[in-house]
């Protein structure tokens, strides 16, 4: 993707990474919604014409995707397509690879989440061999002729119960609806995916009032040195805090605020 494209996109994973980090999102349910709203824009040219259409309102475009989807997938994935469409896209077709993107990114921060995702890193780079190394087999999953229940049946005797529930979606996905890349290409690109959810983490930040622009980008600067990995900022205000921040990691919790430390001098004092 070029210019545009490239910003929007950009700005689509920052909101499904917000939106993923809320442990009440469920990522692999929000995958399979977006993955359904990709083919959707596929086979739709006209409609996804007019949504990403440079000339008409960003917010008329948002009230329509938000209006077409409406009972058909969740609040969230019809929020983050309005929010895709009020971008600018330098093509139309631009869009629906951003959500396709958004899709497997869901599912492997479900895997992320279920603790699973090295394996399912490991599947798909053991899968992209087995493929490479078996012409009849990837003859078979790249047939244009061969219905998609038969590829997904196919995929379903090698992969059920014998790779995650995660890696047998993403292949599945890819052979079914390879929407014009080739398998290669697709899981390559599908592990890339994987690769950098695994080197991100995440970071809650909470303080007392909201951090400015420049205070974000030192904080975060300074962790990704800590932890030696890209470091992605959820940022909380809680006025209790009563100065500095407190940042959270994982189960590590760095307490630099206030409030903690008073609280902190008052059990030595009790001890």
């Amino acid at each position: 993707m070029n210019g545009a494209s490239r910003e929007a996109l950009a700005a689509a994973r920052e909101r499904l990474d917000a939106l993923t980090d809320n442990t009440s999102v469920d990522a692999a349910k929000l995958a399979d919604e977006l993955a359904a709203v990709t083919a959707l824009l596929d086979r739709e040219v006209s409609l996804r014409r007019v949504l990403t259409d440079p000339a008409q309102a960003g917010e008329a475009k948002a009230e329509l995707a938000q209006r077409l989807l409406a009972g058909q997938v969740s609040g969230e994935a019809a929020d983050l397509l309005a929010g895709m469409v009020r971008s600018r896209w330098s093509q139309s077709r631009d869009l629906v690879d951003a959500l396709e993107e958004l899709a497997d990114t869901a599912d492997l921060t479900a895997a992320q989440k279920a603790g699973t995702l090295d394996d399912v890193e490991d599947e798909l780079f053991r899968f992209g061999r087995i493929v490479a190394s078996n012409t009849g087999l990837r003859a078979a999953l790249t047939d244009r002729s061969a219905t998609t229940s038969a590829k997904g049946e196919l995929l379903r005797s090698l992969l059920g119960g014998r790779a995650k529930a995660t890696t047998e979606r993403l292949v599945t996905r890819l052979v079914t609806a390879p929407r014009g890349r080739s398998l290669e290409s697709g899981l390559e690109s599908l592990s890339k995916l994987a690769a950098e959810r695994r080197e991100r983490m995440v970071a809650v930040v909470t303080s007392a009032v909201p951090l400015s622009g420049p205070q974000k980008q030192r904080l975060g600067a300074a962790l990704a040195k800590l932890y030696g990995r890209q470091m992605h900022l959820n940022l909380d205000v809680d006025p209790e805090v009563l100065g500095g921040i407190r940042v959270q990691v994982g189960d590590e919790v760095i307490n630099g605020s206030l409030a903690d430390r008073i609280e902190d001098a008052g059990r030595r004092l009790a001890s």
